[in-house]
C-alpha cells in the first residue's frame, strides 16, 4: 500500500488532524469468501477502501463493483475485496463468521486466567498469508482492477416530457444527494432539461431549470411496502433540505423519531418516520436493494 506524503519528493508522510468519527481500526476480513450479486463490498482501490455493490460475477473470477459516490463501475479480483462492515459502538457490525462462538470461549478463558494478558503474535499462516499478499502487490504488473463500461445501460433508459425523476449534482455540499424533478424536455444527445421541485431561481419567479446528462438522472425509486418501522443500522435515504440523502439509523428514539448519521458528512439528525425510506441503488437500469442488513 503507498503511503500519503506531503511533498513531491515523498520525503515527508501526510500528517492530518481528523475527528473522531473519522477514524477507526482496521476493519476485519475473512481469508476465503465466495461474494455474490447485490453484496455490499469494501473495494482496494487508489491505496484506500471504498464503498460499493457488486453488480456482476464474471466466469473469470473477477466481480463487477459500482461505487454510488462516482457511479463508476470497474472490475476487481477476489483479493481485493471484503465484506462490508459498519464500525459501531465499538464493534465491527455484522461481526465474522463464528465470532461470537469464538468471543463466548474467550470469555471463559480469560476467567480462568485472570491477570494474565500477552501480546498476540501473527501465527504462521497469518504470516504466510500476509507475505504472500505483499509478493502479490509487488510483482503485479499490472492493476488487479479494470474499469468497466460505465452504466451503459442507462443510454437505455428514456425519459419523456413530464416525467418524474430525482437529479443529483457533483457542486459541493450537494455531493450524495438526490433532488426530486420533472422532465421538460429532452435536449441534444443523453441529456435533459429538467425543472426541480425544490429549488427555486434566485430571484424566486419560478423553480429552478437546468439541463442533466444521463449519469445524474434516474427515475424515483419504487416504494414496494410500506415500512412500520426502521430499525438501528439500517440503511435508508433520508430527506432533508430538499433532498434525500443516503444514511444509516444509528439510534432509534421514541415513533416516530430516528436519528440519522450521514454517510457523506458524518453529521447526525433526528428526523420523523415519514421523512425516510429504504435505501436502493440505481445500477445498470435496475433498482438494487441492499443485499443484507447490519445486525446487532
Amino acid at each position: 500500500m503507498k503511503k500519503l506524503f506531503e511533498d513531491d519528493e515523498g520525503t515527508k508522510p501526510l500528517q492530518e488532524t481528523v475527528n473522531e468519527f473519522q477514524i477507526r481500526p482496521i476493519a476485519p476480513r475473512e481469508k476465503k469468501r465466495e461474494f455474490k450479486l447485490s453484496e455490499e463490498v469494501d473495494a482496494f482501490h487508489n491505496d484506500g477502501w471504498w464503498e460499493g455493490v457488486i453488480t456482476e460475477v464474471n466466469e473469470n473470477g473477477k466481480f463487477a463493483v459500482f461505487f454510488r459516490s462516482t457511479k463508476e463501475q470497474i472490475e476487481f479480483v477476489e483479493e481485493d475485496l471484503r465484506l462490508h462492515r459498519e464500525w459501531v459502538n465499538g464493534e465491527w457490525k455484522p461481526q465474522m463468521e463464528g465470532e461470537e462462538e469464538k468471543g463466548e470461549k474467550q470469555e471463559v478463558k480469560e476467567k480462568g486466567n485472570k491477570g494474565s494478558r500477552k501480546k498476540k503474535k501473527l501465527s504462521e499462516e497469518d504470516e504466510e498469508e500476509v507475505t504472500k499478499e505483499v509478493k502479490r502487490r509487488v510483482s503485479e504488473k499490472v492493476p488487479a482492477t479494470t474499469l468497466v463500461k460505465p452504466v451503459e445501460s442507462l443510454k437505455d433508459v428514456k425519459f419523456s416530457k413530464g416525467m418524474l425523476a430525482e437529479v443529483s449534482s457533483d457542486e459541493d455540499g450537494f455531493k450524495g444527494a438526490w433532488f426530486a424533478a420533472s422532465v421538460v424536455e429532452p435536449v441534444g444527445k443523453e441529456k435533459y432539461l429538467v425543472e426541480y421541485k425544490s429549488m427555486r431561481t434566485e430571484d424566486d419567479s419560478g423553480f429552478l431549470r437546468e439541463e442533466v446528462d444521463t449519469i445524474h438522472i434516474r427515475p424515483p425509486p419504487p416504494q414496494n411496502a410500506v415500512v412500520d418501522r426502521f430499525k438501528k443500522l439500517e440503511e435508508v435515504d433520508a430527506l432533508h433540505n430538499g433532498a434525500w440523502w443516503v444514511g444509516v439509523v444509528s439510534k432509534v428514539n421514541t415513533f416516530p423519531k430516528y436519528v440519522v448519521c450521514f454517510k457523506d458528512s458524518g453529521e447526525e439528525l433526528e428526523l420523523q418516520h415519514s421523512d425516510l425510506r429504504p435505501h436502493q441503488d440505481w445500477i445498470n437500469g435496475k433498482w438494487v436493494a441492499p443485499s443484507h442488513a447490519l445486525k446487532l
